[in-house]
C-alpha cells in the first residue's frame, strides 16, 4: 500500500519519497526538509514487542502528518493512546459515519456529503484510546476510531486506506491533505 499511497500523490502533482521507518534517522529528516509526513500501512501489531515505530522527530517537525492503518495505530500509541489486538479483524467494505458536531472543513472538507463514507478496512488490531490532544472524526461498526484529528498539530489518523479505488472519496481526503500542507500541485515526472 505504501506504493500506491506515493501513486496517489504523484497522481496528483505532489513529489514524495519512499523511506523505510529503519532508515529515518534525524540527519536525514533534516536533510529532506519534509512539507509533511504520511505514515503508511503495513502487517506489523503495534502491541507487538519490536513492532515499526515512525522516528519521534517527526511528531515535533511542525508539519502536518497522516497516519493510515498501521499508520495511525503507531502515531497514537506513540502519542499516549492505546492500541490493542484481538478484536475483530477486517478486511474490506466499511462504512464510516461522522460523529455528531464534526467540523466538515480541512483535511474533511467533501467527505460525508452522503451522510457515511463507503472505505476499505484491512486491519487486526485498533485503537482504543486516543492520545492526548486527539478527537474522533468517524467511527465504523469495527473501528469506532475511524477517523481522528488533533488538529491543533495537524495531526490526522484514519484506519482505513483512502488511497485504494474502493475508498471512492479517498482521493479527496489525500487531496486536502496535500492542500493543506501547502503543496502547490505542480509537479510531474
Amino acid at each position: 500500500v505504501t506504493q500506491l499511497i506515493a501513486r496517489r500523490l504523484r497522481e496528483l502533482n505532489v513529489y514524495c519519497e519512499i523511506h523505510p521507518y529503519q532508515s529515518v534517522t534525524a540527519d536525514l529528516i533534516a536533510r529532506l526538509a519534509p512539507k509533511a509526513v504520511i505514515l503508511s500501512g503495513g502487517p506489523a501489531s503495534v502491541p507487538e514487542a519490536g513492532s515499526p515505530r515512525a522516528p519521534e522527530q517527526i511528531f515535533s517537525l511542525g508539519v502536518p502528518v497522516l497516519g493510515i492503518c498501521y499508520g495511525q495505530q503507531t502515531m497514537m500509541e506513540q502519542l499516549g493512546g492505546k492500541v490493542e489486538s484481538g478484536h475483530h479483524r477486517e478486511f474490506g467494505r466499511a462504512f464510516v459515519e461522522p460523529v455528531p458536531g464534526h467540523r466538515a472543513d480541512g483535511i474533511f472538507a467533501g467527505l460525508f456529503a452522503t451522510g457515511r463514507e463507503e472505505v476499505w478496512m484491512s486491519h487486526g488490531d485498533r485503537v482504543t484510546r486516543l492520545a492526548p490532544g486527539f478527537t474522533a472524526i468517524g467511527t465504523s461498526a469495527n473501528a469506532p476510531l475511524a477517523i481522528v484529528a488533533d488538529e491543533a498539530r495537524r495531526f490526522y489518523a484514519v484506519q482505513f486506506h483512502p488511497e485504494v479505488h474502493h475508498t471512492p472519496n479517498g482521493k479527496i481526503l489525500l487531496e486536502n491533505f496535500v492542500r493543506l500542507a501547502g503543496f502547490s500541485a505542480d509537479w510531474t515526472m
